[in-house]
C-alpha cells in the first residue's frame, strides 16, 4: 500500500487552483497547509496570479520547478481532466481532487469521471476523489492538512475516513471540540479510485493509528472489506457509523430470508461478522472515540459505579446491565476499606455511594479502593456538582487516580449544566473519557469490552463438504425447462439431500386418477412409515394452509386412503386462481420427531453479497424478527455465534424437562448452506422452514427455494 504515500506522506505538495481569495476552497488549502505547518515545499499554482498567500505562484504544473508528489486540485469542473493529465506528464505521483461535478451528478459526470480514472491508472498511480474536502496527516514528519476544514484537530491516535465532504467538516470541528487526536483524515468523496478498503490496508500496519472510525453510505466491495475488517480489528478496533439503510427491498423479497436480510440487519450482521463495532450517531461514535483511543480494553465485563448521588448510580447502573455488564459484587476487603474512608451514610455496595459531600480525596480514595478489587476490571465515576464542590476538583483526583491503575479503565460522567465543560480539560489532558450522561459512558464501556471478547475470540474454520452439485444443477434445470423460478418441494428437498442436510423420509407420487393416486400413496407410506403428512404440490399454491393442501398426523393406511381424494377436491374447491388448479403429484412425508423449530435460509442481499440466516421457529421469526445473520463464506464459529446471537437462544438449551438440542447439527447445516450459496449463484433464497432441532440431530421438514431471474 506504499502507492498512498504520495497522498498521505508527501514530500511535496502542488495547490493547483490556489487562489487569492480569502473566501475560496483554493485559498483554504493553501492557508491549513502552511498554517500546520507542512514540513515539505508548497508550491501554488494559478495562472492569473504571480503570488498567492505571499508566495510566488506558478502559471503551469509544469513550470514547478522542484518535483511534486501530491497535488490538491482545485479547478472548475471542466479543466480538471486537463490539469491531472498535464500533472501525469509532469511526474505527479498522487491526486486529491476536491472539484466536483462527477458521479454524483450523473449524467455527463459519469463520463468525466470515467475518463479522469482512466489517466491516473494508466500510469498506475493514485487519487482521492474526486468531490471530496481533502486529506490530513499530523505525523511529526508530515504535519499536512489539505482540507478546506476550518478546524484541525490535534495530533493522536486515530484515523479518520469519511465518504461525505459535509460530515468530514462536522467530524473535524467535533474532534477539535472534544479533544480527540487525529493520526490521518481523509475525505474519499466518490471513491473513483482510493476506496475505504485501501486505506483500512495502509493503515493496517500504520503504527500512529491506534483506532479506526470510518463514516459510510455505502460498501464498494463487502467481502473485501470483511476479510481486511476481520483481520485488522483483531489488533486495532475499527469503528462505523454506516448510513443509507433501507428496509423498502424487503417488500420484494419472497422467502422469509430475504425480506429480513433486506433490512438494516443485514449491515450489522457484516459489521458483526467483520469485529467492527457499528454506531448509530456521529456523536456515539465520538464516545467511541474518546474511549478506546484513551483506555486499555478491559479484562472482563465487571464494573464498578462511584458516585456522589444515589439516582445516578441507580441510572448508571441500569445502563451497563442494560449494556451486557456486570455491575460486580465488591469483595469484603474493599468494602471494609470503603467504610473506613467515607460517612456512615454513604453506601460501601456497589454502586457506591459517597452521598453529596463526597470531596475529591473522597472521589480519589474510592477510585483506589474499587480499582485495586481483583473483582472489578473497570470502573466509572459519576459527578453532579453540589454546591461547594467543584468539577475541576473531582476531575483532577480521577486524574490522579488512572494512572496508578493503567490495566483498568476509568471513565468520568460529569453531569450537570457545568459539569463536564468544567472539567474537561483536566480529563483529557489525564486520557480520561469523559461524558455527560451515564448512558454514553455505559455504551462506550460496553463496546470495549466486545471488543476485548472479540480479540480472544477463535475465528474458526471454514468448513468444505463432499456434496453433489450434479444434484442441484438437476433440480435447478428442470424448473427453468418449466419456465419457472420456485423449485417444487422435491426438487428443494433433494436439494438439501444433496448438500447433506437430514430430511424426514419423503416421496413425491404422482397418479393417472385418484385409484392410482391412492394405491402410489399407500405403497410410498409402506415404505415411509407412520405418522405421515401429506401435501398438495402445485406451483400455484403459495400458502398452502390456507387452501387445506397439508394434512398432519396421518396415523395409518385407511385414513390415508380416505384423505387422499378428499384433500384433491377440497383445494380444488377453494383456489379462486384466474386459471384451472395444476395439481403435479402428492408429497408423502414421515412427521418429524418432536423437537424445537428453527428456520435456517440463504439469500443474496444487494451490494452486500449471499448471506445465511439463522431463527427460531413460528413467532420468534413472523413477529419478533429474532435472527441472526452472516456473509458467506462463515466460519463454524460463525455458525456458533450466530445460534447464541438470536435472543430466544435459551430455549435451545434444557429448560422445563426439556431436553437440550444439538446445536452442533445446526451449526453443521448453517455451514452447508454458505457452501451452497457460494456454489450455486443461481440460488436467489431459501429457506428451510422448519429445521427442527432434536435432542441429537437436526432434520428439515421443508424448503423453499427461489431462483433468480
Amino acid at each position: 500500500m506504499h502507492s498512498l504515500d504520495p497522498i498521505l506522506r508527501p514530500k511535496s505538495i502542488a495547490v493547483i487552483g490556489a487562489s487569492r481569495s480569502q473566501s475560496s476552497i483554493g485559498w483554504q488549502i493553501l492557508d491549513n497547509l502552511l498554517k500546520h505547518g507542512f514540513q515539505g515545499p508548497v508550491y501554488p499554482v494559478n495562472p492569473k496570479a504571480a503570488a498567492v498567500h505571499s508566495m510566488r505562484a506558478y502559471p503551469r504544473i509544469g513550470e514547478v520547478p522542484g518535483p511534486v508528489d501530491l497535488a490538491v486540485v482545485v479547478v472548475p469542473k471542466e479543466q480538471v481532466l486537463a490539469v491531472v493529465r498535464e500533472s501525469v506528464e509532469a511526474g505527479v505521483k498522487g491526486f486529491v481532487v476536491i472539484s466536483a461535478g462527477f458521479r454524483e451528478i450523473g449524467g455527463e459526470g459519469d463520463a468525466r469521471e470515467a475518463a479522469l480514472l482512466e489517466i491516473v491508472r494508466s500510469r498506475g498511480l493514485r487519487m482521492i476523489g474526486p468531490n471530496c474536502m481533502g486529506v490530513l496527516n499530523t505525523e511529526a514528519g508530515v504535519r499536512m492538512n489539505a482540507t478546506f476544514a476550518p478546524s484541525s484537530p490535534p495530533a493522536g491516535n486515530v484515523a479518520f475516513m469519511s465518504q461525505s465532504g459535509a460530515m468530514g467538516l462536522s467530524i473535524l470541528d467535533y474532534a477539535e471540540s472534544l479533544g480527540i487526536g487525529i493520526s490521518m483524515f481523509v475525505s474519499v468523496g466518490n471513491k473513483a479510485d482510493v476506496s475505504g478498503n485501501d486505506l483500512l490496508e495502509y493503515w493496517k500496519d500504520d503504527p500512529g493509528t491506534a483506532l479506526i472510525l470510518l463514516y459510510i453510505e455505502s460498501f464498494g466491495n463487502p467481502e473485501k472489506f470483511v476479510e481486511l475488517a476481520r483481520e485488522i480489528s483483531r489488533r486495532k478496533p475499527i469503528a462505523v457509523v454506516k448510513s443509507g439503510t433501507t428496509a423498502a427491498g424487503a417488500r420484494a423479497a419472497a422467502s422469509h430470508t430475504g425480506a429480513l436480510a433486506q433490512t438494516d440487519l443485514a449491515t450489522d450482521a457484516l459489521l458483526r461478522q467483520a469485529g467492527v463495532i457499528r454506531a448509530q450517531t456521529v456523536q456515539e461514535l465520538f464516545d467511541l472515540a474518546s474511549a478506546f483511543s484513551n483506555q486499555p480494553l478491559p479484562k472482563g465485563k465487571r464494573v464498578a459505579i462511584v458516585t456522589n448521588a444515589g439516582g445516578p448510580g441507580i441510572l448508571l447502573a441500569d445502563a451497563c446491565e442494560m449494556q451486557g455488564l456486570d455491575v460486580t459484587r465488591l469483595a469484603p476487603e474493599t468494602e471494609r476499606k470503603l467504610r473506613a474512608a467515607l460517612p456512615e451514610e454513604a453506601s460501601v455496595k456497589n454502586p457506591v455511594d459517597m452521598i453529596a459531600s463526597a470531596t475529591a480525596r473522597s472521589y480519589e480514595a474510592v477510585l483506589d479502593a474499587v480499582l485495586e478489587d481483583p473483582n472489578v476490571d473497570a470502573a466509572i465515576a459519576s459527578f453532579v456538582p453540589p454546591l461547594g464542590i467543584h468539577a475541576e476538583d473531582i476531575a483532577e483526583a480521577l486524574a490522579k487516580a488512572n494512572p496508578r491503575h493503567p490495566a483498568k479503565p476509568l471513565f468520568a460522567v460529569l453531569m450537570g449544566q457545568q459539569g463536564l465543560p468544567a472539567g474537561l480539560a483536566t480529563l483529557h489532558q489525564a486520557r480520561v473519557p469523559a461524558y455527560l450522561f451515564p448512558e454514553s459512558a455505559a455504551r462506550a464501556l460496553a463496546a470495549m469490552w466486545r471488543q476485548s471478547e472479540w480479540q480472544s475470540r477463535p475465528l474458526g474454520k471454514v468448513v468444505a463438504f463432499e456434496v453433489d452439485d450434479k444434484a442441484v444443477a438437476g433440480a435447478i434445470a428442470r424448473t427453468r425447462e418449466k419456465g419457472e423460478l420456485k423449485l417444487s418441494e422435491a426438487d428443494a428437498l433433494r436439494v438439501l439431500e444433496a448438500y447433506g442436510v437430514p430430511v424426514t423420509p419423503w416421496e413425491f407420487i404422482r397418479g393417472a386418477d385418484d385409484t392410482e393416486l391412492r394405491a402410489e400413496a399407500a405403497r410410498a407410506a409402506e415404505a415411509i412409515g407412520y405418522p405421515l403428512a401429506l401435501k398438495v404440490v402445485s406451483p400455484q399454491i403459495i400458502h398452502k394452509t390456507e387452501l387445506g393442501a397439508v394434512v398432519l398426523g396421518i396415523a395409518s393406511p385407511s385414513e390415508l386412503d380416505e384423505i387422499v381424494p378428499r384433500v384433491l377436491s377440497e383445494v380444488s374447491r377453494r383456489f379462486a386462481g384466474p386459471t384451472k388448479l395444476r395439481v403435479e403429484g402428492l408429497l408423502l412425508q414421515r412427521m418429524a420427531a418432536r423437537g424445537r423449530e428453527t428456520i435456517v435460509g440463504l439469500t443474496r442481499v444487494p451490494r452486500v453479497g449471499p448471506m445465511v440466516m439463522f431463527g427460531l421457529g413460528g413467532i420468534y421469526v413472523e413477529a419478533l424478527r429474532d435472527v441472526s445473520l452472516r456473509m458467506c463464506p462463515i466460519t463454524d464459529a460463525d455458525a456458533a455465534l450466530m445460534i447464541r446471537e438470536v435472543k430466544m437462544h435459551r430455549l435451545l438449551d434444557a429448560i422445563r424437562g426439556e431436553p437440550a438440542r444439538d446445536t452442533r447439527a445446526l451449526v453443521d447445516a448453517l455451514l452447508r448452506l454458505s457452501q451452497l450459496a457460494l456454489a450455486h449463484p443461481e440460488i436467489a433464497e431459501m429457506d428451510v422452514n422448519p429445521l427442527v432441532s432434536l435432542e441429537r440431530g437436526a432434520v428439515a421438514v421443508d424448503a423453499r427455494i427461489q431462483l433468480a431471474v
